[in-house]
């Protein structure tokens, strides 16, 4: 009995879509992991760094010139001569420019001076306006200017001051990365680009990341993460650098998703601060005292890797540091895109408790993918505005 003619057209296009899949998968080597790692692929392997800043084939370690020219004095061309690079006050640096297709996979980097002052920014494709405009210390998930360790599947910060970012980044013409020291000091940055030049699928998107900060807050117990998305794409992390103004605890605000038009009410709307952040109870745990104090934790998708000052529990002026990544449950919009957290504590009234709009100083930075073009960001906050202590107004 010979199959109908249909099931026949459809088994073969079945079986030549499935070796297209195949093929196109062990090709472009970017959709990577452990359960596909063993596969080959016809990706080319590229890293940008002061030792090759073209990040050209057979081309590394050929500087004559550079920050390690004294040390390598007596050993010469090849042995460490340009290991970083010096980025004048109030100049901007390109790391780097690369001719695609291709996807940068990992960065790494260590910055003196200011973090907050210091400016990241992607381009995509000769775009005129970044896709990627952030402080580097909030980009890598350390806002407050200050070390801490953070152990998670997109970003990892190790000692000391190791900048680390796995966010896959695909570009099809061309990427540019740039640095913008706005000190009145030189910094000193050590960084390495790792990335490879391959296809990039037709649906991949493009990576964004925007940094806001409001302090006070514009609108009593409320802050905006992110605002004005046109386009399609999906929402994959946030990070916010949150110092509290209040006694108090400061995290029953729920974050809110506005997608595709919602106007007054949104689709998704969280319990509270600490269950966006995958915690709990206000971050607390007993300590051998029998005190409750907030805890620290970092995992690889969530963590308030950042107290500061510790062990003061409930004190004005505590500085938090946290992060949540969507990398499992990204939040996916076809239109547009709306995201804000509300700033809610408590207080105590003759009538019980009640909620607590607060006035804090909120740093965020937001992650996602979307179609080009995406819509113009607002300004960057100023040098004063940027400054960890409150800012000119």
């Amino acid at each position: 009995m010979k199959p109908p003619l249909a099931h026949l057209r459809f088994l073969l296009c079945a079986i030549g879509l499935g070796a297209s899949v195949a093929t196109h998968a062990s090709a472009d080597g970017l959709d990577l992991g452990l359960g596909n790692l063993y596969r080959l692929s016809n990706a080319k392997s590229r890293s940008i760094s002061p030792e090759n800043f073209t990040g050209e084939k057979g081309k590394g370690g050929m500087a004559t010139e550079g920050t390690g020219k004294h040390a390598a004095a007596e050993l010469g061309q090849g042995w460490k001569v340009s290991p970083s690079v010096v980025i004048k006050a109030r100049t901007t640096f390109t790391l780097g420019e690369i001719q695609g297709p291709g996807c940068i996979q990992q960065i790494w980097m260590t910055p003196t001076g200011n973090w907050r002052r210091s400016i990241i920014r992607f381009y995509w494709d000769d775009e005129p306006e970044p896709s990627v405009e952030v402080p580097v210390g909030d980009f890598f998930a350390c806002g407050w200017g200050q070390y801490c360790q953070i152990n998670s599947l997109a970003v990892c910060v190790n000692p000391g001051s190791a900048f680390n970012c796995y966010w896959p980044m695909p570009f099809r013409k061309k990427a540019r990365i740039t640095m913008e020291n706005l000190d009145d000091r030189d910094m000193v940055l050590y960084y390495q680009i790792n990335y490879q030049l391959a296809p990039v699928a037709r649906d991949a998107a493009y990576f964004h990341a925007q940094f806001r900060r409001e302090s006070p807050l514009k609108q009593k117990g409320l802050y905006t993460i992110l605002d004005g998305v046109k386009g399609r794409g999906h929402y994959v992390g946030t990070y916010m650098a949150w110092e509290v103004h209040s006694p108090g605890w400061w995290g029953e605000g729920e974050i809110k998703f506005y997608l595709d038009g919602d106007r007054e009410f949104p689709t998704i709307c969280g319990t509270g601060t600490e269950d966006y952040f995958c915690g709990s109870y206000n971050f607390d745990t007993k300590g051998p005292d029998g005190k409750n104090r907030y805890t620290i934790f970092s995992t690889p998708y969530s963590g308030l890797p950042q107290v500061i000052p510790p062990d003061k529990i409930y004190e004005p002026g505590q500085r938090f540091g946290l992060y949540r990544w969507h990398i499992m449950d990204p939040i996916r919009f076809q239109k547009d895109l709306r995201v804000t957290i509300q700033a809610l504590g408590w207080k105590k009234t003759e009538a019980g408790s009640r909620y607590l709009q607060l006035e804090d100083d909120i740093a965020s930075v937001a992650y996602w993918y979307q179609t080009e073009p995406h819509a113009k960001f607002p300004p960057l906050p100023n040098r004063e505005q940027l400054s960890f202590d409150k800012p000119k107004l």
